[in-house]
């Protein structure tokens, strides 16, 4: 196998962390010796050991000469755990490939001089988009301090997400609604609108798999909704918070400061719209239904006030698209 090939195979067990590490990032490591794979391991748990930490671990003695393929660079300060660049400097690795640099600038590039001195050959950049992506939150985390704002929206074919009165179960098939549980057990919190909230009920928890250990937090965004009324609707043993929208960025420094990386936003059309028009959705995920409800009365996709030209449209950039059972999901950022 080549490094491109090794390293996919560290990002396969980094995402073995997904939705368990918050405020890290997920990380896999694999160590490979005379071209065997004889260690690898992942980021389980904020506060547990580190992805090459395990790796190591797991190859023993045969770590004495190996190579180590990181998908994120390894940490060369005092945490909650050691410095994984001596666990590497001690172990005998003899290379070390890496996918992508740390985000934070005061440790970015860091290992890998630490990692030099030692007399550790250092090959970075190995699928560093690929990499970066499977933590974009953290990234962005890291960078400005506010969380990621993924929009996800299910809608019909002619971008509605319910008709004039509220009834929008289900739009979806059962599959694109599995997705759904895989992007909460991502998210840190979910939110959605007042008007979401009145007529789904929805649970904004994690419900597959059961027993799901990290729950996100859930807020409700309205300027009339009380939290006594939210946590009725919401009934779920945990106290939903409100927020009023009015000031989005303050709103989600706060949250950043607490250690919420990424935010799912659930809908509806208004909630998007206040979002988009502050500019603070990262990357949509529509799931789009093979159907057309019609009604000019019909709720969209995304609300707000009426635009008279064209220009003022948000382009879509790097859109991927692919099928969940009979339904479509599109991903972009904004561009």
């Amino acid at each position: 196998m080549n490094d491109q090939e090794l390293m996919r195979k560290a990002l396969q067990m980094a995402k073995k962390g997904w939705g368990l590490t918050s405020p890290n990032p997920i990380v896999g490591a694999i160590i490979v010796k005379n071209g065997e794979i004889v260690g690898q391991g992942y980021h389980a748990k904020a506060g547990d050991a580190h992805a090459e930490i395990n790796a190591i671990r797991d190859a023993g003695k045969q770590a004495d000469g190996a190579d180590l393929y990181i998908t994120l660079e390894p940490c060369s300060t005092h945490g909650r755990t050691p410095p994984c660049t001596e666990a590497i400097k001690n172990a005998g690795i003899k290379r070390v490939f890496i996918g992508a640099l740390d985000p934070n600038p005061r440790h970015s590039g860091i290992a890998l001089l630490i990692l030099h001195e030692a007399g550790v050959q250092v090959f970075d950049n190995i699928l560093r988009e690929e990499c970066e992506n499977v933590n974009e939150a953290f990234f962005k985390w890291i960078a400005t301090g506010k969380p990621f704002v993924l929009l996800k929206q299910a809608m019909t074919l002619d971008g509605k997400i319910a008709t004039q009165s509220g009834v929008s179960q289900w739009i979806t098939g059962p599959e694109a609604r599995e997705r759904v549980q895989w992007l909460r057990q991502w998210a840190d919190a979910i939110m959605v609108g007042a008007g979401t909230a009145r007529l789904d009920r929805p649970s904004l928890k994690v419900r597959n798999p059961e027993n799901w250990p990290r729950q996100p937090r859930r807020i409700v965004v309205s300027r009339s909704m009380t939290v006594p009324e939210a946590t009725e609707i919401l009934d779920q043993g945990v106290t939903p918070e409100v927020l009023d929208g009015k000031d989005w960025d303050a709103d989600l420094r706060r949250l950043g400061a607490e250690n919420v990386t990424a935010i799912l936003v659930e809908g509806g059309g208004e909630l998007a719209a206040s979002m988009l028009r502050a500019g603070e959705v990262d990357k949509f995920e529509f799931h789009v239904a093979m159907k057309i409800l019609g009604g000019r009365d019909s709720r969209s996709v995304v609300g707000g006030d009426n635009p008279t030209t064209i220009d003022g449209a948000l382009n879509i950039t790097n859109i991927k698209t692919f099928n969940v059972g009979s339904d479509l999901i599109l991903t972009g950022y904004p561009k």
